[in-house]
């Protein structure tokens, strides 16, 4: 029996029975309601702070002055914003593009064949076809389905759960893993030298190559009869160490920036990269791991695929690094396993139910 399945209807279904209003326990508590807008109507809206974008096309150059410049682009993105969309990141448009029509090849199977991948999370499988269940006091839920598994290394994956079909889903997601693993040890490498530590620091302290984990989750946020009183994800900050997310060009995300929510553009051919609580952590607060949620609409299905960087549950103990704390700037995080961290989060938000800031 997939518990999953049975607990929670696929909001897929639910999208396309033809339902006018969406069931109360998909409706957002009214001080989120009064910040939900239109998303095509946000992205209009030129007006306000943008998302930054950075160019990586130098960030490898022999050239130490074009080389450093880049890198602190990409260091003052992460103070100031936590999130920014990278470009001429390195990974062929042409692989982007595979995973994408990978990915929505599978949401397109009808539901029966897609429940043969359902994960069952009161068993704790949670790899697999998915919805997700209500984890806090309220028991509210989001409107998506999702696809999760991890991706690297290759020896810790489990290939059974991956998708059969599209048939070459296996061979284009394990390529564009391995190019993406890559990526971000660039990114750990800049983001340690504009800590003034030594290149490798922070990829060693989320568990480097053998050991930091790298999950992909597939969201798939149906059209929704009344997005005005939804939201694809509620607001978080990712646990990761670093996120990367791929989208089907749909607008959706939004990040909580200086008080107010802003709707992130769609940028061609880029990646948009997240700084995640465990970097936050490692950094003592320097870099920040931003507060983001998705919004959903009537007209078009949008489709993220972002990948979660985590270092293992267990063996390394997370807490601002001896190098950057001081008497003047104390550690600002109690030392905890990222599992711990992990159940610290869930466990505040079961407790108090936490809604996210309200917009000025």
């Amino acid at each position: 029996m997939v518990t999953s399945s049975v607990l929670v209807p696929r909001v897929e279904s639910l999208a396309s029975s033809g339902i006018k209003s969406i069931p109360k326990e998909y409706i957002r508590p009214q001080e989120e309601l009064n910040n939900i807008g239109n998303v095509f109507e946000e992205v209009k809206n030129n007006e306000g702070p943008q998302v930054p974008t950075i160019d990586l096309m130098e960030i490898e150059s022999e050239d130490k002055v074009v080389r450093e410049k880049c890198r602190e682009e990409i260091v003052k993105a992460a103070k100031e914003w936590g999130v920014m969309h990278l470009v001429n990141h390195g990974i062929p448009d042409d692989l982007i593009d595979r995973v994408r029509k990978a990915g929505q090849a599978f949401f397109d199977l009808p539901i029966e064949e897609k429940e043969k991948y359902a994960n069952d999370q009161a068993s704790g499988n949670v790899q697999g076809y998915g919805s997700k269940l209500a984890n806090n006091a309220s028991g509210q839920l989001e409107w998506e389905d999702y696809f999760f598994h991890l991706i690297f290394p290759e020896d810790k994956r489990d290939i059974s759960v991956w998708p059969k079909t599209p048939s070459d889903y296996t061979k284009v997601t394990s390529e564009y893993a391995r190019l993406l693993r890559s990526l971000a040890s660039k990114i750990l490498s800049a983001l340690s030298l504009g800590l003034g530590l030594e290149e490798g620091r922070l990829e060693k302290e989320v568990g480097g190559m053998e050991e930091l984990l790298l999950q992909m989750k597939i969201n798939y946020y149906p059209r929704c009869p009344q997005p005005e009183l939804a939201l694809g994800v509620e607001a978080h900050t990712d646990i990761s160490a670093l996120t990367f997310i791929l989208h089907n060009m749909v607008p959706g995300l939004q990040l909580f920036y200086e008080g107010k929510w802003v709707t992130a553009k769609c940028v061609p051919n880029s990646i948009i990269m997240h700084i995640g609580d465990t970097v936050e952590i490692l950094s003592n607060g320097k870099y920040k791991s931003i507060l983001h949620r998705g919004l959903v609409n009537k007209e078009k299905v949008r489709i993220s695929w972002a990948v979660f960087c985590e270092p293992p549950k267990e063996k390394i103990i997370l807490k601002p690094l001896t190098e950057i704390v001081t008497e003047a700037e104390p550690p600002l995080f109690p030392p905890r396993t990222f599992a711990q961290h992990l159940a610290h989060k869930l466990f505040r938000k079961t407790q108090d139910s936490r809604t996210p800031p309200k917009a000025d």
